[in-house]
């Protein structure tokens, strides 16, 4: 199993719960997503980021496939201007 993990940090915050619902609408819509979750910060430092995405996928190639998915890539092009910073892990376990 693959975990794909992603730190978003949104020039406006305010932009976090929109994305948040954008992220989970694709639960259903893309098969390679076999797992996800996504969080919002409630603590707000100076080193937090905004939101909190983890997908996990069956192999590397589930992920491609996710991150190539028409419906992924729409919801990738509204957060990409609206982002400040973003950091990815992805990890095997």
């Amino acid at each position: 199993m693959l975990t794909h993990v992603v730190l978003m940090k949104f020039a406006d915050p305010a932009d976090a719960p929109t994305a948040k619902a954008l992220l989970e609408g694709l639960t259903g819509r893309v098969g390679q997503i076999r797992g996800m979750t996504v969080g919002l910060d409630v603590v707000r430092s100076d080193v937090s980021y905004d939101l909190c995405l983890v997908t996990t996928h069956a192999s590397v190639e589930e992920l491609r496939g996710y991150q190539d998915h028409p419906a992924h890539r729409e919801v990738a092009s509204w957060l990409r201007p609206r982002l400040a910073a973003r950091a990815v892990v992805d990890h095997e376990g």
